[in-house]
């Protein structure tokens, strides 16, 4: 792990392996933060934020993020085999989406630090300035999920960074090695000792760090269930919080839509990432007059599938995280054969063979008291449904805890603004999917979270105002 500039291990000694998902080899061992090694790197992060870290003008800390996404791009082939041998996500899409996706991050959060202005108050007391100064809020625990582990580090470090924060970051158990190859290009783009800290571990890793009386704010994104229970420790604590949760996503392809654009876009939606994604487009809703057209036209899609090794450039689809995750999501598909929808697709064997594939697969004739209807499965696992009119579907939309994305395929513009205006989702996709920019923020409401990444609300959930009042009355 990574403490106050340096690599060390674990206080005790611990270790854990991180495996392959493409083969389900053990790639390394890793060491196992505990509760030694979690005060370590608080008060590192600590003395960095009251000493060299907290003392840089706000231009050298834009230069620093500046060069750290240079070397990331200098750095970029080593960074994306690693997060496809660690991760089991393909070549393809690490190289060409998640390593320029960092580098884009941090480039755009080394604009910030000198764009962080406060304001003057006309206040009605006479002989009185009245300002406000934005600081950072302090010391920070961000922890991240295994899907997108390169490219949401950068999300919540770089907006913490540009904030003035020191940071702990814990990665995903099941995905530390680019944070870790992330550390020393921290300490080659030349951050002071101790203002970022990746402490590698485990749920409980994460459990005391949340705990910590010294950690300030904490930024989560994983399973709704884990972010009820740091929300209730950060309310207890009076902790800022930034929580990016789990969703099951409404899909809307009206009758009017461009269909083969609406199909391929669904299918991305969903299948991307082998369905490892928060806003995956988990639940499709067609107008009956087209639904027939759109399923056979994904099924056909699905069909033809490239799913293989993370490493191989053709593989489309790459191999779920862990032998856990696979048995879940195939629990899933069994579960709504059971249920009484219809499968297109093969149920996935119980016994693994090598790495854990499971090919995308489609159910009709759906309930919507169906678990596979209303439960995040996290998998390529996608349910259709067919509607009649916009009342309907809008209600079929809203009939979930989760409010992360939404999507519409229309093109009718009134259709599109007024179901756009109407779902209730953080996001909202027109005649697209998981489009994204580092200047747009992202986060769900309702069970899917609190708060926003990126941006300006992201780099702002970092800062505290703080109202200095001065009297100009002559002594």
């Amino acid at each position: 792990m990574h403490i106050n500039g340096d690599f060390v291990r674990a206080a005790d000694g611990r270790t854990f392996e991180t495996v392959d998902p493409s083969t389900g080899e053990r790639i390394t061992e890793v060491a196992h933060a505990g509760a030694a090694d979690v005060d370590s790197a608080v008060r590192a992060a600590r003395l960095a934020l009251e000493g060299p870290w907290g003392a840089l003008p706000a231009i050298e800390r834009g230069r620093l993020l500046g060069r750290l996404a240079d070397l990331v791009e200098a750095n970029a082939g080593e960074l994306a085999e690693l997060e496809s041998r660690d991760g089991g996500k393909p070549i393809s899409a690490t190289t060409s989406m998640d390593v320029p996706g960092a580098v884009a991050q941090f480039r755009y959060f080394s604009g910030w630090p000198t764009k962080l202005e406060g304001r003057t108050i006309p206040v009605a007391m006479p002989d009185t300035l009245c300002y406000t100064r934005q600081e950072p809020v302090g010391v920070v625990a961000q922890i991240l999920p295994w899907n997108f582990p390169l490219l949401m580090t950068s999300w919540k470090l770089g907006a913490a960074l540009a904030a003035g924060c020191t940071v702990v970051l814990k990665p995903a158990e099941q995905t530390p090695l680019t944070a870790l190859r992330l550390a020393e290009l921290i300490v080659e783009a030349g951050f002071p000792p101790g203002t970022v800290n990746v402490l590698t571990g485990d749920g409980e890793t994460g459990s005391l760090l949340v705990d910590h009386p010294d950690v300030d704010k904490i930024a989560f994104t994983g399973s709704t269930a884990v972010g009820r229970e740091i929300g209730a420790k950060a309310g207890a604590g009076l902790k800022r919080l930034t929580l990016e949760l789990g969703g099951k996503s409404p899909n809307i392809i009206l009758a009017d839509a461009d269909l083969d654009a609406a199909i391929a876009g669904s299918y991305q939606g969903i299948y991307g990432n082998s369905g490892q994604a928060c806003y995956a487009a988990s639940r499709l809703f067609v107008h009956h007059s087209v639904f027939d057209e759109v399923v056979s036209g994904l099924v056909d899609r699905a069909s033809t599938a490239v799913v293989g090794p993370a490493l191989d450039p053709a593989t489309e689809h790459g191999p779920l995280i862990s032998a856990e995750q696979y048995q879940r999501v195939r629990a899933f598909v069994e579960d709504g054969v059971a249920s009484g929808a219809t499968l297109h697709g093969d149920v996935p064997p119980p016994a693994l063979d090598g790495g854990y594939y499971i090919r995308p697969t489609l159910f009709i004739d759906v309930k919507p008291d169906m678990r596979i209807a209303r439960e995040e499965i996290f998998g390529p696992v996608l349910v259709a449904t067919p509607f009649d009119d916009l009342s309907e579907v809008v209600e079929y939309a809203h009939d979930t805890d989760y409010g992360l994305a939404a999507g519409v395929w229309t093109r009718n513009l009134g259709n599109a603004h007024t179901l756009a205006a109407r779902l209730r989702a953080g996001v909202v996709y027109l005649n697209t999917w998981s489009a994204g920019d580092p200047a747009a923020p992202f986060g769900g409401v309702k069970a899917s979270g609190s708060g926003r990444e990126m941006g300006q609300p992201g780099v702002e959930s970092y800062l505290e105002p703080k109202t200095v009042w001065t009297s100009l009355t002559p002594a």
